[in-house]
């Protein structure tokens, strides 16, 4: 077994196929199955299963596909802070994000961050808070940017950015001329919510439980797993919703979302880079955690 080999075992494992993993990375099919099948005699027990044309893990593919996965990122960290001893920034680094930071805040920080390190390649990986905290925890990120607070010992988390959330309601609705309304109101109109994972859902509950709000009295509509369907959502007349402003601001430039307060609700909350207390983090994450930091003060 080598590093080169577990390589190829991730790829084939998140392509979900030999012929994609053997495209990705430029070698031929029956190498990469050699290669597979060598890992295989290696640990004696078979590691993927073939169903149709979708290649899945074993049980025992699943166990080595983790531990995989922290031995190539310690490999990439290793390479990168000896390359960082000689004065040369160069690596790779793996972001998570929920679904503000990944789809309107990292993708702007990436682009300069490209130009200022040009020899170090990032990779963005969307999902939930939940989902985010968890991968960063169990090392398949190096870093996270989320929207809520975890109480998980394992996870260090610092404030990147402050967020505004508004009540956003479509063009043409009867409270869209209106700059606040009262808790009450909202719990008359249908509401669209997000999925429990959800980083704007867990803050958006945390507010109302504040304010001594109870969540369960808002009427759902309907319940959307991303930032986008809500949006989508709302444009369609489906409900209303509560979301952050920085996902909604060219709609409301363009008058066809309207954003007020709740009276009473404090909407207000952070993104939070989100890293393993016990990991120790490769010069490459340092200096895009600095980068970031400096270049979202400037905004």
């Amino acid at each position: 077994m080598d590093l080169w080999q577990l390589q190829i075992f991730v790829t084939v494992v998140e392509e979900k196929s030999f012929s994609k993993a053997s495209h990705t990375i430029n070698l031929s099919q029956p190498t990469v199955s050699t290669h597979i099948k060598e890992l295989e005699q290696h640990f004696q027990c078979r590691l993927l299963d073939r169903l149709g044309k979708r290649t899945e893990p074993t049980q025992a593919g699943w166990i080595l596909f983790e531990y995989a996965k922290k031995m190539l990122a310690l490999k990439d960290r290793t390479e990168s802070a000896m390359l960082e001893f000689i004065g040369c920034t160069k690596g790779s680094l793996a972001i998570g994000g929920s679904t503000i930071p990944a789809g309107y805040i990292l993708p702007r920080l990436m682009g300069p961050f490209a130009r200022a390190y040009p020899d170090v390649s990032v990779s963005l990986y969307a999902g939930d808070t939940r989902q985010i905290i968890e991968d960063v925890k169990y090392g398949r990120v190096e870093l996270g940017v989320v929207g809520a607070r975890t109480a998980d010992a394992a996870i260090a988390q610092k404030v990147l950015l402050a967020d505004e959330m508004k009540l956003i309601v479509p063009y043409g609705h009867k409270w869209a001329h209106l700059s606040a309304i009262d808790w009450h109101a909202l719990t008359n109109e249908p509401f669209i919510a997000r999925e429990p994972g959800s980083g704007t859902w867990q803050s958006i509950c945390s507010s109302m439980a504040d304010a001594g709000y109870d969540p369960e009295q808002l009427h759902p509509a309907i319940t959307m797993g991303s930032s986008v369907s809500v949006i989508q959502g709302i444009l369609n007349h489906l409900g209303v919703s509560i979301l952050s402003t920085t996902a909604v601001a060219d709609d409301l430039a363009k008058g066809r979302l309207s954003a007020l307060a709740v009276k009473g609700l404090d909407l207000n909350r952070f993104f939070y880079l989100t890293w393993a207390q016990k990991r120790t983090q490769s010069p490459i994450c340092k200096k895009f955690i600095a980068f970031a930091l400096q270049h979202l003060s400037k905004t």
